[in-house]
């Protein structure tokens, strides 16, 4: 994002706050233990983003008939892919798409399934990792739907939970999903998953960027989940932290973007071993 876009976009935010027209902040109203963090984050995440702007319950989704799950699933997609909204998902699906064939992929914190069923539908060799077992339901019927049988599903109960997971995939992507609580308790499930990346593979991680949380005002992370996700964490990531997380294994940068007017960050990290 350039320096006048970063600086029009904080004058717009606090004139929203000067005169009201921002919605209030409320505190997140679901417990908050992270010494148990997967049912921490298991009871916010029982929804998924269909839009922009909607948030759907994943049981409600499963009342849907297949013809209506997969429509929801289609309008989605395009809601998030095309026209004004290509610089949101569509960029990176247009980049990445034709490389994923025959790749063996892991997609973590899958929710609506966007990304990892439009890569599975070219080819790549799918496994879904989710929290909720709901959003995986729905991921198996929209596939089913689809004729997509290389794929697998994973229900992360707990971080022992990704033990079950092969140790040679070509690709882990975390598409908004490794940055909802904090780092010291993320590190765990990161370490974990880097055992299961083959030397080579690539990571590929969605996460806010700095910059979006000091227009934000610098909140404390648990206060900007709420502003954010109505969640009770979320939290920047930048290169340098990420490869801290991933420490002491070797990554190099194929490429770090800032996109969607500075909303979101992508790292694409190539893995050189421990």
């Amino acid at each position: 994002m350039s320096v006048i876009s970063w600086i029009t976009k904080r004058a717009v935010a606090r004139t929203k706050v000067a005169l009201g027209l921002s919605e209030p902040f409320k505190p997140y109203d679901k417990p908050v233990d992270w010494n148990q963090p997967y049912d921490t984050l298991r009871r916010r995440w029982v929804e998924v983003p269909t839009t922009n702007w909607e948030l759907s319950s994943t049981a409600d989704l499963l009342s849907l008939s297949d013809d209506a799950l997969l429509a929801k699933w289609e309008k989605s997609r395009l809601a998030f892919t095309t026209g004004p909204e290509w610089d949101h998902r569509g960029w990176y699906h247009t980049l990445y798409v034709d490389s994923m064939r025959g790749k063996k992929v892991v997609d973590i914190g899958c929710g609506f399934g966007i990304d990892s069923i439009t890569f599975a539908q070219h080819g790549a060799r799918m496994t879904f990792v989710d929290l909720i077992d709901t959003n995986l339901q729905v991921i198996q019927r929209v596939c089913r739907s689809l004729g997509l049988t290389d794929v697998k599903f994973l229900h992360l109960k707990d971080l022992t939970s990704l033990h079950a997971l092969d140790t040679d995939y070509d690709v882990i992507m975390a598409m908004g999903s490794l940055h909802n609580a904090p780092v010291e308790v993320m590190k765990p499930e990161y370490q974990e998953l880097i055992r299961h990346l083959k030397v080579g593979g690539r990571w590929l991680q969605l996460a806010y960027p700095k910059s979006k949380w000091e227009l934000s005002g610098r909140p404390k992370f648990d206060k900007w989940g709420q502003m954010l996700e109505r969640s009770p964490w979320e939290e920047w990531y930048d290169v340098p932290k990420l490869l801290s997380m991933l420490e002491p294994a070797k990554f190099d940068l194929v490429l770090y973007h800032e996109f969607h007017q500075g909303d979101f960050n992508w790292f694409d990290l190539l893995y050189r071993g421990t």
